[in-house]
């Protein structure tokens, strides 16, 4: 699925965070440019969509990359992301449903940031159980978010998930302006 937030993600934080975003779409997914190629095959074919996304990082020798997925795309971050080198993973909306309690626990103990925005009245997981879905990770820093849904619907919703985000990537380019001049951003 095609995802409002990273989109906003990608429009925005360039400009106000100084961090290059790389968005994709995995195989099947529909957006409004078109249908991605290939069948969804529910996080395992998917790995070699994140390999390449991660091949493509690699080859334009982007620095320091993370791996924000939302719901699906933390299900994929959760499985695959330990793999690649990137310094973390930021999950929005984690729905837990295909990732295995040993794959989220695979992450225990290891050295990157792993964070986890949890909404209020998720339609998967909700704080609490968040709490112990993710408890064989102490490390993991579990980010409830009060009047949070699934979807971040709404531009309060979206400012607080890109704040978060770069809370962690980029905490001195915090607080994210509300508008910039996109002529003065341009070299």
């Amino acid at each position: 699925m095609d995802s409002h937030i990273l989109r906003k993600a990608a429009a925005r934080l360039p400009a106000l965070a100084s961090l290059a975003v790389l968005r994709f779409n995995t195989r099947g997914t529909a957006s409004p440019r078109g249908t991605s190629e290939g069948t969804f095959d529910g996080g395992k074919s998917e790995a070699l969509d994140v390999e390449a996304a991660m091949a493509f990082v690699a080859a334009q020798s982007l620095p320091a990359p993370w791996l924000v997925g939302w719901s699906f795309g933390t299900e994929l971050a959760l499985k695959y992301g330990r793999k690649f080198e990137v310094e973390g993973a930021i999950l929005l909306s984690p729905p837990l449903h295909r990732t295995s309690a040993e794959e989220v626990a695979a992450w225990r103990g290891d050295p990157r940031t792993l964070t986890a925005l949890i909404p209020e009245f998720d339609d998967y997981l909700r704080p609490a159980e968040a709490v112990q879905r993710f408890a064989s990770v102490p490390e993991a820093t579990i980010i409830p978010v009060a009047g949070g849904k699934h979807l971040w619907v709404g531009e309060a919703q979206t400012r607080r998930v890109l704040s978060e985000i770069v809370a962690v990537v980029n905490p001195d380019a915090l607080p994210l302006a509300t508008n910039w001049d996109d002529e003065a951003s341009m070299p």
